[in-house]
């Protein structure tokens, strides 16, 4: 019997984006003598469990037969859409680009770490291609979503591939 196929699965999640960053040291684990590192940003918990918790409900959305090939553990390809609250000052009218804080890529870190822990993926390492890596307001761009969050849709580079768990 072969692997069930999945090309592509979406997930939106809803909440403010928030960029994984720096750590701030505590101290150290008298067990082990590492350091004891924690995220410096405090939106960063609140956005990884609304990640999570939008990853999980996707999955369990899914067909029992598809649902079997979590977590995908094969070439993955993503596309990241992250819309972020508009600023006050910016132009009602005009476009805009979010192109200041926080960083696409210290926002893509918190969220692939979220896919990690929901189960999505066996580890983020699979991403292999972005078909898309963007950040935008609502209403400004064709897949903005009409409220802070993101969109993800992720597809296997190669459906020749077993892609399952």
């Amino acid at each position: 019997m072969t692997a069930p196929t999945l090309t592509v699965i979406r997930i939106v999640a809803y909440g403010i984006p928030g960029p994984q960053g720096s750590k701030t040291a505590k101290g150290r684990n008298p067990h082990t003598g590492h350091a004891i590192l924690v995220e410096s940003s405090k939106k960063v918990k609140p956005w990884r469990a609304a990640v999570e918790a939008a990853a999980l409900l996707a999955l369990n959305g899914l067909p029992r037969d598809v649902r079997a090939a979590f977590p995908l553990d094969c070439p993955i390809a993503g596309r990241f859409v992250f819309t972020l609250p508009k600023p006050k000052s910016a132009p009602k009218r005009a476009r805009t680009w979010p192109m200041l804080y926080p960083d696409t890529s210290k926002l893509l870190r918190s969220t692939e770490d979220a896919l990690t822990k929901a189960g999505v993926w066996a580890d983020d390492a699979r991403i292999v291609e972005f078909d898309r890596l963007a950040k935008v307001y609502p209403g400004e761009d064709p897949e903005s979503l009409d409220r802070p969050g993101v969109v993800i849709e992720l597809r296997r580079v190669t459906d020749g591939l077993v892609c399952g768990g």
